[in-house]
Order: structure tokens, then sequence, then C-alpha cells
């Protein structure tokens, strides 16, 4: 089978209004992907930088895939939460990234999205630390089939640096150039 190594970090968030935030994040892959090592979903702790408008998260990254087939490339969803001062969290960014098809080192700058507040007392709510909107499913994050219903305001960025390693593909008549 041929084989990909997955060896980074996600760094940073960047650009979003909120000072302490933290990042869920999941690769996903299709059915004729296979882990070999590694975890493939996690969270960062909670970070923040008061003089930069930036959290550092810096959230190792070590996975090990193995598969028959290219379909279904990996991708990297990421979810950025807030966090106030009585420990209450809210979702305020989503996005995702497919992982690079060539080897070697990539930055990715992953741009995020919200759920836009649909009235007044929930902008209130979401500007004054009571939190915002959530998805009630991750689909929505890369499937277009539902996602064209909601209102969504554009977020900051999640910087991922990454590693990779192929091997094997050429057994299966796979050429990177």
């Amino acid at each position: 089978m041929a084989e990909v190594h997955i060896i980074g970090q996600i760094l940073k968030a960047v650009d979003f209004a909120e000072p302490h935030l933290y990042c869920k994040w999941c690769l996903q892959s299709g059915n004729a992907w296979r882990l070999v090592q590694g975890e493939v979903q996690g969270q960062s702790p909670v970070a923040s930088h008061r003089l930069q408008n930036c959290s550092d998260f810096v959230q190792p990254l070590d996975i090990h895939l193995s598969s028959a087939a290219i379909q279904g490339w990996p991708r990297l969803l990421v979810e950025v939460y807030a966090v106030n001062v009585l420990q209450q969290s809210w979702p305020v960014g989503y996005g995702f990234a497919h992982i690079p098809t060539t080897p070697g080192a990539h930055r990715l700058e992953i741009a995020t999205w919200k759920v836009a507040p649909s009235g007044w007392w929930q902008s209130l709510r979401e500007r004054f630390g009571g939190g915002g909107a959530a998805l009630s499913k991750t689909d929505l994050l890369f499937s277009g089939v539902e996602r064209y219903k909601l209102q969504t305001l554009t977020s900051g960025k999640v910087i991922v640096d990454l590693k990779l390693i192929f091997r094997r593909f050429e057994d299966y008549g796979v050429e990177f150039k």
C-alpha cells in the first residue's frame, strides 16, 4: 500500500477579534485510507497574545496513513473557539484545507468563517462574550449541499506547517512532479 507521513504543527491563529482561543482539529479521509499510526483529531491548549493579533497554538501533528487509492485524499478540518473569563467557549471560525499532493515542506493558511448572528440580540451576545452560533454537523464545513443556506462572516486564518513524506506511490502508477 502507498503511504503518507504527515509531520508538522498547527502554528497559530491570526486576525481573530477574540483574544483567548483554542483549536480543535480533525484529519478526514476517504474509505480507502487507513490510519497506521498517530492521532487524527485533537485540541490545542488555550492561547493568546495581547500585543499581537494572534494566538500561538504550536499543536504537533504526526500522522502515518496508508492507502490503496488516491480517492478521498486527506483534508484537515479546523474549528477555532474563543474562551471568556467564565471559561465559556463558543466557535469563532471553521475551515478546512486538503493536504497538499506533493511531498516536501508546505505552509497552509486556512481561511475560516463563522455563522453570522441572526438578529440584534445574538449580535450583542456574541460581542460581549456570551457566544455565537455553532454548527450542529461538521459536514457543513466541506460539503456545499446545505452550506449555501447559512449566513456567514469571514473570521481569521489558521497557519499550519507540514512536512509530507510519500512512499510507494510509484508502485500504483502515481507520479509526483
